[in-house]
């Protein structure tokens, strides 16, 4: 299927996304993408540099007539959200992605395609190999680690670009143009709790919850996509009760900025409620499915009678923790007042796991305000830490305030404009793109971001449209055709 990927248009840079989505590329673990993408600049014979955050940099020379213009940053991503089905035995660390097409659109097999943001970096590495594609100086920015922390943009130092403008191949609508992003921090509850024996007439089920969309936990929080550790929380509620049912271990969702999928439960409880439980179960599940039937139309919340485990949580610390997940705020907190359909402050409950003895709950909460953030960060830390839980907050990021007045935006629409005969959407994304945090360092230089059509990103139904990435490419060599003169 490689090869079918390979012959679609713009071939040059299908074919560069298909080289780097051989090459394990996850948050934190970019070492042999950095290794590729110096390797492609050296080949080039361009000046090609790793600064100490392990961001790549490489170096173009404006082609003839454009050396008056102003140097331009195309700045992408280096790595990928790496989830997977559960059922998929795939293994991201020695693994390419295995590529496929079905309806005009390029999807993976059972994991995440990679087109957030491989498509951006795929798209630079078009311009720079190219011989005949007019342009400015050029500063191509490879960054690592947005996915999992921004530490890239966050250790870029200053001075290391000269570049006046820059162009973020990072947003997901092919007619939108992203001129402001949210900030981001994470927070992270943890703790640890006793574990007893099972008492004697016990038994054992498993209970899962799949089946759900998933998604990106800023561009997709206002859906209303079901969260399979907040589903999951209302079934053991349930069971708590009025069954006296114990938890064994509970293990849900993965990224903070993928909406969990998934989540599975072993719990425990007293034979003598077995038929009752079961018909209860099988009645808060249909409940639940019913109201999310028009959204989640393959959710499955299943329950099987497994082994009984060696130990169960102590009733106490069960019942706080529990309480404490259902009173965490969870979904859109704030839409923003003065930009309509724009979420303002959101909050995803992203991983929960719960077993020997210990506890971690990690949340990812977005906002177009620091008081916002900061705000729902405190409720969050405040419930948890009602439970006996200890809260951690970090990876704090700043948004990338909005600017309607600078020139790039003006290229950009107009070239829009004359393009496609429409006008593009103008917005700000729910989601945290590094522009914010380079803004710290560069607050002079004009800053944009556009790019194709991607739907399902950090999820397994993570799908780049084809024809949307041919409209970006040339879009893309547009605008470097129209940068301003210095």
């Amino acid at each position: 299927m490689s090869q079918e990927i390979r012959n679609l248009e713009p071939k040059a840079l299908w074919n560069f996304f298909a080289d780097i989505n051989a090459v394990p590329r996850a948050s934190k673990k970019e070492e042999k993408i950095i290794a590729h993408i110096v390797a492609f600049g050296e080949k080039l014979g361009l000046e090609t540099k790793v600064d100490t955050a392990q961001n790549v940099l490489i170096k173009k020379a404006a082609t003839q007539g454009m050396e008056n213009r102003k140097t331009v940053v195309l700045q992408a991503h280096l790595d990928m959200v790496h989830q997977k089905n559960n059922s998929s035995d795939f293994n991201f660390d020695t693994q390419g992605i295995v590529m496929q097409i079905s309806n005009g659109w390029v999807h993976a097999k059972e994991t995440t395609l990679g087109a957030d943001n491989g498509i951006g970096v795929a798209a630079i590495m078009s311009v720079l190999a190219s011989k005949d594609i007019a342009h400015p100086s050029i500063e191509a920015l490879f960054t690592v680690d947005e996915e999992t922390g921004m530490t890239g943009a966050m250790g870029l130092k200053p001075n290391y670009l000269n570049g006046e403008i820059l162009l973020n191949l990072d947003t997901e609508d092919d007619d939108e143009i992203s001129i402001g992003c949210a900030g981001g921090v994470d927070i992270t509850a943890t703790g640890t709790y006793q574990e007893y024996p099972i008492v004697d007439q016990s038994i054992a089920y498993q209970i899962s919850v799949d089946g759900l969309q998933g998604g990106h936990s800023g561009m997709d929080i206002h859906k209303g996509f079901g969260n399979a550790n907040k589903i999951m929380n209302r079934l053991l509620w349930e069971g708590h009760q009025n069954f006296d049912v114990a938890i064994a271990h509970l293990k849900g969702g993965g990224l903070r900025n993928a909406i969990p999928r998934e989540c599975k439960a072993t719990i425990v409880l007293h034979e003598k409620f077995q038929n009752t439980f079961e018909h209860a179960f099988y009645s808060w599940g249909k409940r639940i499915s019913k109201e999310f039937q028009t959204l989640e139309k393959n959710l499955c919340i299943d329950l099987q009678p497994i082994k009984l485990p060696e130990k169960t949580m102590a009733k106490e610390a069960q019942r706080k923790l529990i309480m404490s997940i259902y009173g965490c705020f969870n979904g859109v907190f704030r839409m923003n007042p003065t930009m309509p359909d724009l979420v303002e402050t959101s909050n995803n409950m992203a991983r929960i796991t719960v077993e020997n003895g210990t506890i971690e709950i990690a949340n990812l909460c977005r906002s177009f305000s620091e008081s916002g953030k900061e705000n729902l960060s405190n409720a969050i830390q405040s419930t948890f830490e009602l439970a006996d839980l200890k809260v951690h907050i970090s990876g704090d990021y700043p948004g990338w305030e909005p600017n309607t007045e600078t020139k790039i935006l003006a290229v950009l629409k107009n070239t829009y404009e004359n393009m496609f005969a429409e006008t593009p959407k103008i917005q700000a994304c729910h989601a945290g793109l590094e522009c914010g945090i380079l803004g710290n360092n560069y607050p002079n230089m004009e800053m944009i971001s556009f790019g194709p059509t991607i739907r399902g990103a950090h999820s397994p139904d993570e799908k780049a449209n084809i024809s949307s990435t041919q409209k970006f490419w040339a879009y893309l060599t547009e605008i470097l055709k129209n940068i301003p003169d210095k």
